[in-house]
C-alpha cells in the first residue's frame, strides 16, 4: 500500500491521538485510524480542517512523491 499522507506522524509531532482527532472532527475513530494507516484518505476539506486543528501547513500532511 502506498503512503500518501503522514497524518500519523503529524499527530505524534503535535502530541495528539487518533481519538482526539476523531472527536474534533466528529468522525468515527476507525475512520481516523484508516487515514493514519493510509488504508483510506480524507477528502481535501477534511485535510484542511486537520491542518487547522494541528496548526500546520496542509502540505505537511502529504508525502511528496518524486517521479
Amino acid at each position: 500500500m502506498e503512503t500518501i499522507n503522514r497524518l500519523k506522524a503529524a499527530l505524534a509531532d503535535a502530541g495528539k491521538t487518533n481519538k482526539w482527532l476523531a472527536e474534533q472532527l466528529g468522525k468515527d475513530p476507525v475512520t481516523v485510524s484508516k487515514w493514519c494507516t493510509n488504508t483510506t484518505q480524507p477528502d481535501l476539506y477534511t485535510l484542511t480542517r486537520i491542518s487547522e486543528l494541528l496548526k500546520i501547513d496542509i502540505a505537511d500532511l502529504l508525502v511528496r512523491h518524486r517521479r
